[in-house]
């Protein structure tokens, strides 16, 4: 017979209605705390090395943008729309080597942040390397491939949990 507090736990992590997909930061409480930690120190890091909040949540914004996190999409536009962003800005970011509405570190801190987020594309790797190298300190260059690193875990915690997304 199965334990009932198993049972508990195993529907509490379960996500919406028969999908078969599993909430994993609920069914594994310890992994999910461990990067969450790993999120705090990567923050320190950031916020030691100097980057604004904006640039780091245009990072977390377009990574989320290209693995599809609708979840974290969420959670990260209502957090730079707090911090200041504007809708404009938000809207052209998926464009933003089309526009002309991003800094140069920005522009760096994004491309960056998508060679991170795809590492096979080597010439796009380097060309990003090259660019932050241009406008970034070392620490700003790896406080932000760390921020990228850190969103990317979120984004396939949340996209494989099948976090839902509702209305306000």
């Amino acid at each position: 017979m199965e334990d009932s507090t198993a049972a508990t736990e195993g529907t509490a992590a379960r996500a919406g209605g028969g999908t078969g997909r599993v909430f994993v930061d609920k069914r594994s409480p310890q992994a999910y705390r461990a990067l969450v930690k790993t999120s705090g120190a990567v923050g320190v890091e950031a916020a030691e090395a100097g980057l604004d909040r904006t640039l780091i949540e245009l990072v977390n914004l377009r990574v989320s943008q290209i693995n599809g996190c609708a979840y974290c999409l969420k959670v990260h536009t209502e957090a730079a729309l707090r911090g200041g962003e504007t809708t404009l800005r938000l809207g052209v970011l998926a464009a933003w080597r089309d526009t002309e509405v991003f800094t140069a570190r920005e522009r760096a801190a994004l491309a960056l942040a998508e060679a991170t987020t795809a590492p096979a594309d080597i010439r796009a790797r380097e060309e990003a390397h090259a660019a932050a190298a241009g406008v970034f300190t070392e620490a700003e260059v790896s406080a932000v491939i760390w921020v990228a690193i850190t969103i990317n875990a979120f984004n396939r915690v949340s996209v494989m949990s099948g976090h839902p997304v509702k209305n306000a």
